[in-house]
């Protein structure tokens, strides 16, 4: 049996100097090969001389200089002659350590871990890695993973021949974000990562999609390998077509409902908030003694989702806001006389809103009992071996999006939170344009905080149960920072806005902190892949999908050059207006 051969061999020639300084994240490094130091651009891999000859500590290189200085030449003039002096060059590179790469590690060979073991010793000899020596080293980044925790992303740019491999499950165990200017590739990005979830058993993924632009990734025609449905909109409620998804007002804590329909700034607002938790709480009850279910009776609070009828309600709210106390001397004004009365005019003005018919006008089969039920397994089951699930919210009206987002994403972690261990099946939640519902919490409304505060706690403890999040936003900046933080994964597309690499240069440890440098120049479809699911902090380009999605940028000129406006579609566009709906 033939030996492994080493995959970093080093000649003289790549010797590209000696450590001149480390401190605890970073080396700089004396060159002493002048030749080899116009080679060297910024993110190129340095290899280091470890504790033992099998051992090498790899580098990210940060900083190339050469400072020009006076000295005195190697020979001396003639007598009478001038000493002229010389420009000398000082050559200089620093770098990040990243990891250690080992020829041997006890049965295994050519290995590479994160994290340097050691520290580089003054005075040790530095190679740079390129040519046979880099593609081995790149072919061996991901090698070790299974063939089914293996999640294809690309190539990477220093070697377009290697693989870039990701662990599948660390980057959907513990979240992630792919995050990139508008037009950097980010929609393909999602497209990709999806493709690849296909092609399990089992996948279930649940994509918020803002836009409607994952629509063709569910064409079966196309070879479409999801399933899609809509947040109804108020051209389903006389007869909702089978993609139409209803999100019923009683499915709703008692927060979230109060944040829509409460105006905290009404003196009355208390008395409000109390006759309505009061009445909620009994015609849930009703329901359960009506369903003959009194386990659940004697358990449940007013957050239970619980159907019941909201004119049901309104009556209750009305008797209180109109019933009369009784006095010494007859009629007098009643505990709750009058308190109420903007309360139910805004609760009877969402009613009436078409636009919110998804919530406050559900078919009669989603006041059912059994009702949520069959839903949560439509949305969590595998849907007939689509288990990718697009959901398209483009219809929602912008003011109650994050109520809905929130709602539906607490809704299903608590499905999660309450399943027997045993019986759970991953989740992960794929928010796509995550800035205009998950914001930062010092610039969000009553309303988005209560989103908020859904998808922080999954942030925070979903993981434990198996549910995770997929972040995908083109403003880093403007997303709530308690869930980026808890992201251990980026992929990070171009980003040219200073705030938004801020953000990125905060989230990762000071040692790479150098390698946000490249966000801004980043061509379209290249990422900087971060955290546990690489070995190596990579710049790739990633794949293209084989479905792409419904948001490739217009080519203005050349439109502008052929295409003359459709009036008839614009007509069309005007009475779609008027109807808010695109059927």
């Amino acid at each position: 049996m033939t030996a492994t051969p080493a995959a970093l061999q080093f000649s003289e020639a790549e010797l590209l100097g000696r450590v001149s300084s480390v401190d605890t994240s970073q080396v700089a490094v004396d060159v002493s090969n002048s030749g080899l130091l116009t080679r060297i651009g910024i993110g190129n891999l340095i290899a280091i001389k470890g504790s033992t000859e099998r051992e090498f500590l790899i580098a990210i290189t940060e900083r190339v200089t050469r400072i020009l200085s006076d000295a005195l030449p190697d020979q001396l003039p003639a007598d009478g002659e001038d000493l002229p002096l010389t420009a000398v060059p000082t050559d200089a590179v620093r770098g990040a350590l990243i990891g250690t790469f080992r020829t041997v590690d006890g049965e295994k060979k050519n290995t590479f871990k994160r994290g340097a073991d050691s520290f580089p010793q003054i005075d040790r000899e530095c190679y740079v890695i390129e040519g046979a020596n880099l593609q081995r080293f790149m072919g061996i980044l991901g090698a070790d993973y299974p063939a089914n925790e293996r999640l294809k992303l690309g190539a990477f740019v220093a070697d377009r021949t290697a693989e870039a491999i990701a662990s599948g499950d660390k980057f959907f165990q513990r979240h992630a974000a792919i995050l990139g200017s508008t037009g950097s590739g980010k929609s393909y990005a999602v497209a990709l990562i999806l493709e690849r979830a296909a092609q399990l058993k089992y996948p279930n993924i649940l994509v918020f999609d803002m836009h409607g632009e994952y629509a063709p990734l569910s064409d079966e025609s196309k070879g479409g390998f999801a399933s899609r449905l809509r947040i109804a909109g108020p051209g389903d409620l006389a007869q909702p077509a089978d993609d139409a998804l209803f999100l019923p007002y009683w499915l709703l804590n008692r927060d979230e409902m109060l944040s829509m329909i409460l105006d905290r700034s009404d003196q009355n607002a208390p008395n409000q908030a109390s006759r309505f938790t009061s009445h909620v709480r009994t015609l849930k009850e009703r329901t359960l003694k009506a369903e003959g279910k009194d386990d659940v009776a004697q358990t449940f609070t007013v957050d239970s989702p619980v159907p019941y009828e909201i004119k049901d309600l309104l009556d209750l709210l009305n008797i209180d806001n109109t019933t009369k106390g009784v006095g010494k001397n007859g009629p007098v004004k009643g505990e709750w006389e009058d308190k109420l009365t903007r309360f139910i005019s805004r609760m009877e003005a969402k009613l009436e809103d078409r636009r919110y018919g998804f919530m406050f006008s559900p078919p009669p089969p989603a006041i059912a009992y059994d009702w949520l039920a069959g839903q949560i397994a439509k949305l969590l089951g595998s849907n007939g071996g689509k288990g990718i699930k697009i959901i398209d919210f483009s219809e929602v009206p912008s003011d109650v999006l994050p109520v809905v987002t929130g709602t539906l994403a607490r809704l299903l972690y608590d499905v999660q939170f309450w399943m027997a261990g045993s019986d759970r099946t991953p989740v992960t939640l794929l928010c796509d344009e995550a800035h205009l519902y998950l914001p930062v919490r010092d610039d969000a409304d009553a309303v988005q905080r209560q989103a908020l505060g859904a998808f922080e706690r999954i942030a925070k403890e979903g993981r434990k149960y198996g549910f995770s999040l997929l972040v995908v936003s083109q403003r880093p900046s403007d997303v709530s920072r308690t869930i980026l933080s808890q992201c251990n994964n980026f992929l990070s597309l171009r980003l040219t806005n200073d705030a938004d690499q801020g953000v990125i240069k905060r989230l990762m440890p000071d040692s790479l902190a150098g390698l946000t440098s490249v966000l801004p120049l980043l061509d379209t479809g290249e990422a900087l892949m971060l955290g546990d699911a690489v070995l190596l902090p990579s710049r790739i380009k990633l794949d293209l999908p084989t479905i792409v999605p419904d948001s490739a940028t217009r080519d203005f000129w050349k439109d502008w050059g052929t295409q003359a406006p459709n009036v008839a579609a614009l007509t069309k566009a005007v009475e779609s207006l008027r109807s808010q709906t695109r059927r």
